[in-house]
């Protein structure tokens, strides 16, 4: 398989995405609150040009096992 750099972003984003779905499965843990606890960042680029308006809201939550899943995925991405 050949490597290219979107293929790494999409490891980066599954593995984003599966630390986000473990750190929600773990939750309930009272031991792992460092873990789990998310930090919230907002993007809110708007423009109205007079012919042309839009606004665009992006959210992203950062946890620990997010983190933690992306650099697996960079890892397993340098693995093959």
């Amino acid at each position: 398989m050949k490597k290219n750099g979107w293929i790494l972003l999409l490891f980066i984003f599954l593995g984003l995405l599966a630390g986000a779905l473990v750190a929600v499965w773990l939750k309930e843990v009272p031991g792992l609150t460092f873990l789990t606890r998310a930090i919230k960042v907002n993007w809110s680029p708007a423009a109205d040009l007079s012919v042309i308006q839009y606004s665009l809201n992006l959210n992203v939550n950062f946890s620990l096992l997010s983190v933690i899943g992306a650099i697996v995925a960079i890892w397993l991405y340098r693995k093959m």
